[in-house]
């Protein structure tokens, strides 16, 4: 069955300024897509613009919903479904007075006539919606590769609140393995060790992986490539991998799952090309997303090399009179300049604002996404914005430089300080601060430091303003020289040359001098390298040659940066290994790590 509703109007200037192409005939814009993008599109439209006639097209059931959450509903720690639903039908229509239409999907776009064709999920009947403004929030759609078994039950995704849902009642209910004694017998002698697989080690597979764990499940995480969480370096990918293990995750990287098979007692046995087999009671597939595109493409709208729909700085696309936001879109990376895909809830927010600005007449712009993230492991967290290093590798950028340091996440004298591990890139041309990551057990701790430095990073800061950065402190929640500060002052010590700096991971034939004192080197020592404590070194410079580059080491970087101040203003060639041992054992494959210390 099919209606049509409307003729268009006729087509609006571009960039649409106007609302009211033709006097005394309200404006049509339809929505489709609601969760981030396209409900906080929706909701700001309507504070702008009373007069609008705004439609919010949604093919789910739910048509604002905390997606985020969902790993975090699966353990357990959100307990009420009903806690994830940020806006319903109901909020929309009473608050803005905007048209919600759940379970309904749109099938095409007809530019020709500006019209849009929607499909009731539940009757099956089709309607022509016409448009002045049309916004496309469709998301992404969860990676689920044609692989054999891989529609058994007992295998799911994280993507939706009926997902989750499924997986709850999964587990309450059990597979005949996961039921065993306990769930049947009087007597609770012994709960059955339950197994989980979790594909995929991105944001969301490690969110769901510390959420099995919480609730009491064998979980063992497999990754495609050699590390977890692409975004990071290797060296702090290797910290969380560490903090993983710490916590009873066992780690399969670097194989790639070849098909499922069904197992003994209705449970599931997962096979890689390795030739490996791993038994398993559930296994949820995060592989990543892909951009929903199928509709943009009825409309012959530019798709971009990356697979997501094309947008300018306003969020429009190849039409003047379509916006897209979200997921499903590619945007233009802040620090980079390249086009990129970024799944992410606060950029879409952001996205739908500027969208809606336009519409209404704003000229409002999207400044680009930093991929600015944390994530949170057990305790400890993971963050990090702007470019990584291995980003910059890839592009060819060697006009760049990078220092490690390990302060404490607030003063050290005050209960329940943490080390965070920070890791800042900057222009050896300018001081220009390019990305940042950071890792700690103190998460807030992490959270707030990569959030000041990615402000920093979007008003295009240098290291001189990090160094000067007034920043909040009392005892029990920073130091009197952040985290940020000192990353700032320990790059312009290396730029204005009073701290040359070398690395553990770039080849180095200087003569190592190692300035701890003797009783540390009995837990820890670098073969070949001489030690002299710093107390003992003014006292013994004789001791060292001043033909050979000297490079000198501590635990985490500061004794030596004494040290070679000392030693420059002595005449002596030197330089500090940035970051010291610690940097070491992440650097270095062969080095001891210090997980249990850092995180």
């Amino acid at each position: 069955m099919r209606r049509t509703r409307r003729k268009p109007a006729a087509p609006g200037p571009h960039p649409a300024a106007d609302l009211n192409p033709r006097p005394g005939r309200t404006v049509k814009v339809i929505i489709i897509g609601g969760v981030t993008g396209g409900a906080s599109r929706a909701a700001r439209l309507r504070r702008l613009d009373e007069t609008v006639e705004i439609l919010l097209v949604e093919r789910g059931p739910y048509v604002s919903y905390a997606n985020c959450g969902l790993p975090y509903h699966v353990g357990g720690v959100i307990e009420r479904e009903a806690s994830l639903l940020v806006a319903t039908e109901r909020t929309f229509r009473e608050q803005f007075a905007i048209d919600v239409r759940t379970n309904c999907e749109a099938i095409a776009i007809l530019t020709r006539t500006k019209t849009v064709e929607l499909r009731d999920a539940t009757t099956g009947e089709v309607t022509t919606e016409a448009y002045d403004k049309l916004v496309l929030s469709p998301g992404a759609a969860s990676v689920r590769p044609p692989l054999p078994g891989i529609d058994l039950p007992g295998i799911f995704q994280v993507r939706t609140v009926p997902d989750a849902r499924a997986i709850r009642a999964w587990i309450e209910r059990g597979t005949a393995f996961l039921a065993g004694t306990n769930s049947y017998s009087g007597i609770q002698m012994a709960r059955p060790t339950t197994r989980a697989v979790v594909v995929g080690g991105g944001f969301i597979g490690l969110e769901v992986v510390e959420n099995l764990r919480h609730r009491g499940f064998d979980v063992t995480l497999f990754e495609m490539l050699d590390e977890v969480l692409a975004p990071l370096d290797r060296e702090y990918a290797r910290l969380v991998e560490g903090h993983l293990e710490t916590h009873g995750v066992r780690l399969a990287l670097g194989d790639r799952v070849a098909g499922f098979r069904q197992g003994p007692n209705d449970s599931l046995e997962v096979l890689t090309r390795s030739g490996k087999t791993y038994p398993a009671d559930i296994v949820i597939l995060a592989l990543g997303v892909k951009p929903e595109t199928g509709l943009a493409r009825t409309a012959n709208l530019e798709i971009g090399a990356r697979g997501g729909i094309r947008v300018n700085e306003q969020m429009r696309t190849s039409d003047p009179d379509i916006f897209a936001v979200g997921d499903a879109v590619e945007v233009r990376d802040f620090v980079t300049g390249e086009w990129s895909l970024i799944a992410l809830a606060g950029p879409a927010n952001r996205q739908g604002r500027s969208a809606a600005d336009v519409i209404a007449g704003r000229d409002s712009r999207f400044r680009g996404t930093q991929r600015t993230a944390v994530v949170g492991l057990f305790g400890a967290a993971a963050a990090w914005t702007g470019a990584s290093e291995k980003t910059l590798k890839r592009l060819g950028d060697t006009d760049y430089e990078k220092v490690y340091l390990y302060p404490n996440s607030h003063a050290g004298y005050h209960p329940g300080a943490k080390m965070i591990g920070l890791k800042l890139l900057f222009r050896k041309s300018d001081g220009k601060v390019l990305g940042a990551q950071a890792l700690s057990e103190d998460g807030p701790g992490v959270d707030k430091r990569i959030s000041a430095l990615a402000m920093a990073i979007q008003m295009g800061v240098t290291i001189d303003d990090l160094a000067e950065a007034e920043l909040c402190y009392a005892p029990q929640f920073g130091s009197a020289k952040d985290p940020v500060n000192f990353a700032g002052m320990v790059a312009r010590d290396v730029l204005n040359g009073d701290m040359p700096i070398a690395h553990w991971d770039a080849a180095r034939n200087g003569f190592l001098l190692d300035v701890r004192e003797p009783a540390e080197l009995a837990l820890e020592s670098v073969p070949g390298a001489t030690n002299i404590p710093l107390g003992q070194l003014r006292a013994r410079l004789g001791e060292l040659s001043r033909e050979r580059e000297i490079e000198v080491t501590c635990r985490s970087g500061q004794r030596a940066y004494y040290a070679t101040r000392l030693l420059l203003q002595n005449g002596f060639k030197v330089r500090n290994l940035s970051g010291g041992m610690l940097s070491r054992a992440i650097l270095l494959a062969e080095a001891p790590g210090f997980e249990k210390e850092l995180v």
